[in-house]
């Protein structure tokens, strides 16, 4: 049985301690703690639309600001409870001075200090008594789970926005606006999405403190949660170095990977029939396949988020992807590849032929091949380079990476 949980929101005005509120509650490190984006009101109002219970963090050494006002105007509507919690609070003089948040009207308040945990447990047990009843459904349902990909500023959370017609995630020109990671729960084609959006990758050389680094750190740690990895890269500005680690990063953590060009309304406006081989777009897929040679089994699709256009092909490519992705071939077909393209092209060092005894799948997501053989030592990656493009030739499996394991012969008996 799954366990549908309930939501609680985190709002307030920026610098009054949420990330920070945010660790002491689940008691690790998991939001990024620095708060300097604009347009968080935006944001917390589609969190707030389907939380269950909404905390109101405020700080005390600033008293009530204008902002906060304005926030609790904009909460005073909402039918979900509402707790108004003033951070910060370590000493009685601060103590005292939290009483003028009465002055909101939004009820009792909760004295805390997010950094000494002062007061927490108290509000804990009050957020438990909001929260409403777990409901509890048949069966979970499957998802499929679309990390959003890419260097700063390509249009991430813009392309996550086109996808759900909603601004859910934080829109900025400015670098690096999206610090943690956000789900959005998206419907498409009778399958249940959800979209992983990501704060911008970065060269590890080029990391500033802290917040940089938890930036990148949580970039992988959703797409371990991924089975589906979108990068997406700016059509305007062609490919960076930025690309080219984030395309790594994917291939190497064994995703299934699609490409998404974005911007490309600059080249090429989306009114009117779409140009599938135009020379642009031929020139930007050679520029991919020449810079990104990692992930050359990706697909590639060319969408603009400003214009919401290409979106279907982006999903329906990451449903075919994701089909790849599962694949799995019997042993008897398999085997008899395997022996063609040995036969076809023989390999041996210091006159040592290499010899192919018995060859079989031994996972799925990503598709994972075991080959056990008189001496696994000898072989070069060049010439798994070339099983594999075998192998790719009857079955293109677009989107995946494959996995090769070469084993000694005597491990198959063991």
């Amino acid at each position: 049985m799954a366990t549908k949980l309930p939501v609680v929101v985190i709002v307030g005005r920026p610098n009054v301690g949420k990330s920070t509120f945010f660790n002491r509650l689940i008691k690790r490190r998991a939001a990024v703690v620095e708060d300097q984006i604009e347009q968080v009101r935006v944001q917390a109002e589609v969190a707030m639309e389907e939380a269950d219970t909404i905390l109101f963090l405020t700080e005390v050494t600033a008293g009530v600001t204008p902002d906060d006002w304005e926030l609790a105007n904009r909460l005073r509507g909402s039918k979900k409870p509402i707790l108004v919690v003033v951070n910060k609070t370590d000493n009685p003089q601060r103590a005292a001075n939290a009483g003028e948040f009465y002055a909101l009207g939004l009820g009792e308040i909760f004295m805390v200090s997010s950094l000494h945990g002062k007061g927490v447990a108290d509000l804990l047990d009050r957020i438990v008594e909001e929260l409403p009843q777990v409901e509890k459904d048949e069966e979970e349902p499957d998802e499929i789970r679309l990390a959003i990909l890419g260097r700063p500023n390509v249009g991430k959370s813009s392309l996550l926005n086109a996808f759900t017609g909603e601004q859910r995630a934080i829109v900025s020109n400015i670098p690096g606006t999206t610090r943690d990671a956000i789900d959005t729960l998206l419907s498409y084609r009778d399958e249940r999405f959800r979209l992983i959006d990501t704060a911008g990758l970065r060269r590890r050389g080029k990391i500033q403190g802290s917040i940089e680094y938890y930036m990148v750190d949580r970039a992988m740690k959703a797409l371990d949660r991924a089975n589906v990895g979108l990068i997406v890269v700016d059509g305007d500005a062609g490919l960076t170095d930025g690309d080219k680690r984030t395309a790594k990063l994917a291939h190497d953590g064994g995703k299934a990977v699609v490409i998404a060009v974005n911007k490309w309304d600059v080249k090429e406006p989306p009114n009117g029939k779409p140009k599938q081989k135009s020379p642009e777009k031929k020139a930007f897929l050679q520029q991919i396949r020449d810079e990104l040679p990692e992930v050359s089994y990706a697909p590639v699709c060319f969408t603009s988020a400003k214009e919401s256009a290409g979106l279907e092909p982006v999903l329906d490519t990451v449903l075919k992807a994701l089909d790849s992705y599962n694949f799995r071939i019997a042993t008897g077909p398999f085997n008899r590849l395997i022996q063609d393209a040995l036969f076809s092209k023989p390999y041996s060092t210091k006159g040592k032929f290499l010899k192919v005894y018995y060859a079989t799948q031994v996972a799925t997501r990503p598709p994972t091949f075991a080959l056990f053989c008189n001496d696994p030592e000898i072989v070069h990656f060049s010439y798994l380079r070339y099983i594999e493009n075998q192998f790719r030739k009857k079955y293109p499996l677009e989107g995946t990476p494959l996995r090769w394991k070469l084993k000694s012969s005597h491990e198959k008996k063991s």
